[in-house]
C-alpha cells in the first residue's frame, strides 16, 4: 500500500510542481501588491498639491466626460493625504460596433485637489509589461496563468489553477500519510506500560521526519527540507491550497455545494445572473444619490465606519457600497468591510454584509480571501503568506530533484540488472 501511495504522490507531484513554483513565487511578491506598486509607480500614486481635495464623485464624472467610450465603475470617496484617487473604469457598449469600447486602460488617476489626470494604465495588462502594469501582471498570473479567452470562455485559467489547487488538496494528505513510521510488527503488550513505552517508540521513530539534517550532504539535505518543511507548515499549506480551490471555483464548485450542505446567506451577484455584453445594466441613479443612501442606512445600523467607496457592476446592474476609514480598503485586518448592495435600476436595498456576522457559513464565506492573502492577521499574516510562497516554491523545487534523483538510480540498478543478464 505504501508503494502505492508513494507513487501517487510521486506523480501529482510532478503533475503540479511548476504551476506551484509559479504561484509561490508570485505569492511571495503580491502580499506586498499596494507597497511595490506604490514604490514602482509614484507618478500614479503621489499627489502633491496642497488644497482641500474635491469631491470625489466630481472628479469621477470629470472622468466620464473626458472618455465618453468609458464608464467609471469605481470611486473611492476619500483620498488619503498625498496620494492620488485611483478611479475603476469599465468600457461601454457601442451599438455601431456591437462590442465593447476599446479604452486600453481600466484605471484613471487623478490628483484629488487639483483633478489633474496623472495617468492611466490597463490593470492586469498581458503585454506590454511595464512598471505600470509590472505588479498586476504577477497579480493575474497567480491564479490565471494568463491563459486568454477561447470559445467565448475566459475562465480557462481559473479553472485550471482551481483543478490544479484540488489535486494539492489530495497530495498534501498524501504526502503527510509518507511521512508516518511504519508500524512494526510484534507480540502484543503485556501491559499498560508496554502500550506506553510503544507509543513512544512510534513518536522516537517519527521524530527524524521533523528534523533537517544540515550537514548530511546535498542529497540528504534536499529531501529534508522538503519532508520536514511540508510537516511544518502542512496547516497552512492546506489552508493556502483550500482557499486557492475556494476562489478559483468559487461559482463553479464551492458555493453551489456549500449552500447544499449548509445554510449560507448568498449575495446579490450569487443569485441574480450576468448579462452579456449587449445587454449591460445601464444605472439609472447616479453614485451620489446611491452614496446618500447608504450613508444613511449605515447610520441608521450604528455602523462607525463611513462609506468609503462604492463599485458599479454593469454586468449585474448592482451597486457596491462599502464601509471603510481612508486606506482601510488595503485590507488591515479582518474579513474586509461592510458592504451594502443596491438595484443600479429601482435603488432597491438588495443586501448586506457584516465582518463576522451571519451564520457560521457566512463567516467561513468570508474568510476564504483573507486567509489566502493572509490581510486575515493584517501584517503579520501578510509577512507569513509571503513567507509561504517561498515555501511553496522550495518544495516544488526540492521535490522535482528527488524525483530526479531517484529516477537516475533506478535507470542504474536497470543498466546494472541488464548487464549481469548479458554476461549469463
Amino acid at each position: 500500500m505504501r508503494a502505492f501511495w508513494t507513487l501517487i504522490h510521486r506523480y501529482l507531484g510532478l503533475l503540479t510542481a511548476g504551476f506551484l513554483f509559479l504561484s509561490g513565487v508570485t505569492g511571495a511578491v503580491i502580499s506586498w501588491d499596494h507597497e511595490l506598486d506604490d514604490l514602482l509607480n509614484p507618478q500614479l500614486m503621489e499627489s502633491h498639491s496642497a488644497g482641500t481635495p474635491q469631491a470625489a464623485l466630481v472628479l469621477a464624472r470629470q472622468v466620464e466626460a473626458r472618455y465618453p467610450d468609458i464608464r467609471v465603475s469605481y470611486v473611492p470617496l476619500h483620498a488619503e493625504a498625498g496620494k492620488s484617487l485611483a478611479l475603476g473604469v469599465s468600457p461601454r457598449f457601442d451599438a455601431a460596433t456591437r462590442d465593447l469600447t476599446k479604452p486600453g486602460f481600466n484605471q484613471v488617476f487623478v490628483d484629488p485637489v487639483s483633478g489633474a489626470e496623472l495617468g492611466k494604465r490597463e490593470w492586469g495588462a498581458v503585454w506590454p509589461i511595464t512598471k505600470e502594469t509590472f505588479v498586476s501582471f504577477l497579480y493575474r498570473l497567480h491564479y490565471t496563468l494568463h491563459i486568454p479567452e477561447m470559445w467565448g470562455i475566459d475562465r480557462w485559467g481559473l479553472w485550471l489553477m482551481g483543478a490544479i489547487a484540488m489535486v494539492w488538496m489530495v497530495d498534501s494528505f498524501v504526502g503527510f500519510y509518507l511521512t508516518l513510521p511504519l508500524r512494526r510488527k510484534q507480540a502484543a503488550p503485556a501491559g499498560g506500560a508496554d502500550k506506553a513505552a510503544g507509543g513512544k517508540g512510534w513518536w522516537r521513530r517519527w521524530q527524524p521526519a521533523w528534523k533537517v539534517r544540515w550537514k548530511g550532504g546535498a542529497a540528504k539535505l534536499n529531501f529534508d527540507l522538503h519532508r520536514a518543511f511540508s510537516l511544518w507548515t502542512w496547516i497552512l499549506l492546506f489552508i493556502l491550497a483550500f482557499t486557492a480551490f475556494s476562489l478559483n471555483l468559487y461559482n463553479e464548485i464551492f458555493y453551489p455545494v456549500m449552500s447544499k450542505v449548509t445554510k449560507v446567506t448568498p449575495t446579490p451577484f450569487d443569485t441574480r445572473p450576468m448579462a452579456d455584453k449587449q445587454h449591460l445594466v445601464a444605472p439609472r441613479l447616479a453614485f451620489d444619490e446611491v452614496v446618500e443612501r447608504a450613508g444613511a442606512e449605515g447610520l441608521r445600523r450604528g455602523w462607525d465606519d463611513p462609506v468609503g467607496g462604492i463599485f458599479y457592476s454593469q454586468e449585474f446592474g448592482i451597486y457596491m457600497v462599502s464601509f471603510f476609514k481612508p486606506g482601510g480598503d488595503h485590507g488591515s485586518g479582518g474579513v474586509g468591510p461592510a458592504l451594502l448592495y443596491y438595484d443600479g435600476v429601482n435603488g432597491k436595498l438588495l443586501g448586506q454584509r457584516q465582518p463576522w456576522k451571519g451564520t457560521a457559513a457566512d463567516i467561513f464565506v468570508q474568510a476564504q480571501f483573507p486567509l489566502h492573502s493572509g490581510r486575515i492577521l493584517g501584517l503579520p499574516g501578510r509577512i507569513l503568506i509571503s513567507a509561504m510562497g517561498v515555501v511553496v516554491a522550495m518544495l516544488s523545487v526540492t521535490g522535482v530533484i528527488i524525483w530526479w534523483r531517484k529516477r537516475a538510480s533506478r535507470r542504474v540498478v536497470v543498466a546494472q540488472r541488464q548487464g549481469v543478464a548479458r554476461q549469463a
